[in-house]
């Protein structure tokens, strides 16, 4: 195929990417190992896959990462129209079928005119134009070639887990009910109570359990935003319970009290046989798991249709190798997207592809730059991850911290705050929409 980009990986950020260069009418190779070759991580042939939870957080514009995915619709995001089409109830946050999800994004992509799929490992950082999104577990070969082209910096390694997946019918429901949290939204958790003594038990058998090997792992290089269940069992023996398995908001309807701790179950598939153990990402062996976490009442008898995992994630040093459009310092027509860059977080890792992509096929086409601001969330996110005097930089899930605030005195509270910072937002990003739209993108 004569193509004008190539795109390397089809998760979140890659995809993301590439349907965005093909709307701007660039032709664009996307290259992805799988099926060929997998991480430990992925399991699914397909294109987007979820490898942790199926939820992509809050939806309300008052919450950073829900003003991100409204920006994202506006601007005609593949990743955010697959959400919206394979949604399941979640209360206040946006939750997918995983695999209706991801089978919607790889026909997507399959199906458009502008892209050609080659299903191979790349081990070399190609000529430009490119964008790299081969993401936190990206292979050994392609990590090296990666180290290398950037002179040798290295890279940073820090660990993620993913939650166990147990099945509907085998909870026993005598010791576990559906709420939300202070009843806020519908009932979409399945709450599994625990007394004092039950807890305790839990914990203690929790921080002494056999782990998984995991070369290199130390409790410090986990990332706090993807914490191991046993590694904050080990921290204290309230850690749970002021943590994933904090009871305030939740009352027993047998009781009407609220229980000594819970543990929340959420809807991982749109038929509602499959529950994600929330908070519950571990590398503990196998066998491990299933011994202490049927130590929970509710979950006595739990089918386990996937146990937790432990995988390598790998990161860029951004602020010394990347600037705010996600390109090379070294060379503009070679952008990085995705968890690789330091964005952290599903959401934050479709919205730095695109903010890449379009800036690069912008470049490609000798146009003006989309130039989102620093008070929008998209632009933020690119400016934290490429900001020089960030020493000790550390993955960042999208805050309010990081988005410029109002240029005047706001009198009420913090929640309105938010919304107007989202309404000053929102209507800028509509104006680059309206830019986009005027260079050929109808789908605006």
């Amino acid at each position: 195929m004569n193509h004008d980009v190539t795109v390397i990986g089809a998760g979140l950020a890659g995809s993301e990417a590439a349907w965005q260069l093909a709307k701007l009418g660039l032709k664009v190779l996307l290259v992805e190992m799988k099926p060929d070759k997998k991480t430990p991580a992925h399991s699914s042939d397909l294109f987007g896959e979820l490898v942790c939870s199926n939820s992509l957080r809050g939806d309300s514009l008052a919450n950073a990462v829900g003003l991100l995915k409204e920006e994202l619709r506006h601007l005609g995001s593949l990743i955010m129209d697959s959400a919206e089409k394979n949604r399941v109830e979640a209360g206040g946050a946006l939750a997918v079928d995983r695999v209706a999800f991801a089978r919607t994004i790889t026909e997507a992509l399959e199906s458009h005119p502008n892209i050609t799929v080659v299903h191979e490992e790349r081990t070399s950082v190609p000529q430009g134009p490119a964008v790299i999104a081969t993401g936190p577990l990206t292979s050994d070969a392609m990590a090296d070639a990666i180290v290398e082209y950037f002179g040798g910096s290295k890279g940073l390694n820090f660990f993620d887990a993913a939650a166990p997946l147990v099945s509907f019918e085998s909870l026993d429901m005598d010791h576990c009910w559906f709420a939300s949290r202070y009843d806020k939204g519908t009932a979409d958790y399945v709450n599994c109570s625990m007394n004092e003594a039950e807890y305790l038990a839990f914990v203690q058998e929790l921080a002494s359990a056999e782990e998984a090997e995991v070369h290199g792992f130390e409790d410090k290089m986990v990332f706090e935003g993807c914490m191991p269940v046993e590694v904050m069992a080990r921290r204290g023996i309230d850690t749970l319970r002021y943590g994933p398995l904090k009871p305030v908001g939740l009352k027993d309807p047998k009781t009407g009290k609220e229980p000594y701790a819970v543990v929340q179950l959420r809807k991982d598939n749109a038929q509602g046989s499959i529950y994600n153990i929330v908070g519950f990402q571990t590398h503990l062996k196998w066998p491990e798991q299933k011994r202490v976490f049927s130590m929970i009442p509710a979950l006595r008898h739990a089918e386990y249709l996937r146990y937790g995992v432990m995988h390598r994630n790998t990161y860029l040093d951004s602020p010394r190798l990347l600037d705010s459009t996600y390109a090379a310092k070294k060379d503009p027509m070679i952008a990085f997207a995705g968890q690789m860059t330091g964005v952290e977080g599903y959401v934050e890792s479709a919205a730095s592809g695109f903010l890449a992509a379009t800036e690069l096929g912008l470049r490609i086409l000798k146009e003006p730059p989309a130039a989102f601001p620093t008070w929008t969330a998209i632009g933020a996110l690119a400016a934290y991850i490429s900001d020089p005097t960030v020493m000790k930089f550390q993955p960042m899930n999208v805050n309010f911290g990081i988005i410029d605030q109002l240029n005047y005195k706001f009198k009420g509270k913090k929640h309105d705050r938010y919304l107007a910072v989202s309404r000053r937002s929102l209507e800028t990003v509509d104006q680059i929409a309206a830019r986009l739209r005027d260079r050929g993108r109808s789908d605006l």
